[in-house]
């Protein structure tokens, strides 16, 4: 081979292994995109969002496995949160956290108690439908979450699977980087939520 080809060859190949080593660490330790598949968020998350996840917020983790290496912060009530699925974790899902470790949770109708107050949910969606279900008053366990969906009667949530271990939260949703049809990347594109950031 031409040495000139060679050489250019070599370059894009290091770059390329550089290029796949950062976004190995960026998508471990740093950022990871998700894309939402069902209607239990809305009207806070649409069917089509598609988002960043922050892996950095609760915990720095050895990569593969659920040890961390230190965890700069804890979850907070009112964060929107990407876990594993406790029934399968192979699947991830995205609620809000509603109940802290040491909290009491209780869901009576559409209200949320917490530690016997009502708690006000201005996120919350009431479209009454097949899953409507109270729950508890519960203590959630240490190292336990206990989470929400705000389209309430229409989520799948801790009411119905129970509480989330804290080693499977995969981070903290950030924003909104693009969302369309969840049916094609490019059919009816909502401009107006682009970088909205997830509260």
């Amino acid at each position: 081979m031409n040495p000139r080809w060679q050489t250019i060859l070599k370059e894009y190949s290091e770059a390329l292994i550089i290029a796949l080593i950062l976004a190995l660490i960026i998508r471990t330790f740093i950022i990871q995109a998700f894309k939402i598949p069902s209607g239990s968020m809305l009207e806070t998350l649409q069917i089509g969002d598609r988002l960043f996840v922050t892996k950095f917020t609760y915990d720095i983790k050895v990569p593969f496995t659920g040890f961390s290496l230190f965890s700069p912060a804890d979850p907070q009530h009112g964060d929107v949160v990407v876990f594993r699925y406790p029934q399968n974790p192979s699947k991830d899902f995205i609620k809000r956290v509603a109940g802290l470790p040491g909290d009491t949770v209780e869901v009576r109708g559409h209200v949320l108690f917490r530690n016997g107050q009502p708690v006000d949910e201005p996120h919350l969606v009431l479209h009454p439908g097949a899953t409507k279900m109270d729950f508890g008053p519960q203590t959630v366990p240490e190292n336990m979450y206990f989470m929400l969906g705000d389209n309430r009667y229409n989520s799948h949530d801790s009411r119905f699977w129970g509480f989330v271990d804290r080693t499977q939260l995969r981070g903290q949703a950030w924003r909104i980087y693009w969302s369309a049809s969840p049916h094609w990347l490019f059919s009816n594109v909502r401009w107006d939520r682009f970088g909205k950031a997830i509260e």
